[in-house]
């Protein structure tokens, strides 16, 4: 079964414009990178060139990534109201016994960044929050060990 991607807008349009960039200029770098080493003579010994071909590669990596990401990812909507349990797109703020609350918005795993408050539906937290109400305490299995969390806010 083929995992499911999802973005918000914000990060489907941060997408966007880095394949803009890579298509456009970052193309256009790249061919007179290689235009540049190829001047530079016999290209089985050229580290130049074959830097600039291992580089031009790693680009065009990139774009198809970037292509198929946004091809085939659900967008998600971050704005659209208050949701009744946690889902996709939703803003929980959680609790861990008597330590401060944190709030995060649940995203796929291509935009989770927990130390900003995006934290991946797939990830162990994300996991055992999906589908939670407000009040619902859940226990995740983390790297460090087991925590219980309270649901304390939706939105």
């Amino acid at each position: 079964m083929a995992e499911e991607l999802y973005l918000t807008s914000e990060g489907a349009e941060r997408l966007r414009a880095e394949l803009d960039e890579l298509r456009g200029p970052g193309r256009v770098e790249m061919a007179e990178r290689l235009r540049s080493a190829i001047e530079g003579g016999d290209l089985s010994e050229n580290a130049d060139y074959i830097k600039a071909k291992e580089d031009q590669g790693f680009l065009e990596g990139r774009i198809q990534e970037l292509k198929y990401l946004l091809e085939h990812s659900k967008i998600i909507d971050s704005n659209n109201g208050k949701h009744e349990t946690v889902d996709m797109g939703a803003r929980v703020t959680i609790q861990e016994a008597d330590d401060p609350p944190d709030t995060y918005m649940v995203v796929g795993a291509k935009e989770a960044n927990p130390q900003n408050g995006f934290i991946s539906n797939e990830s162990p937290i994300g996991k055992v929050l999906m589908g939670k109400k407000e009040g619902d305490v859940v226990v995740a299995q983390t790297p460090s060990g087991e925590i219980q969390l309270k649901v304390i806010k939706i939105e």
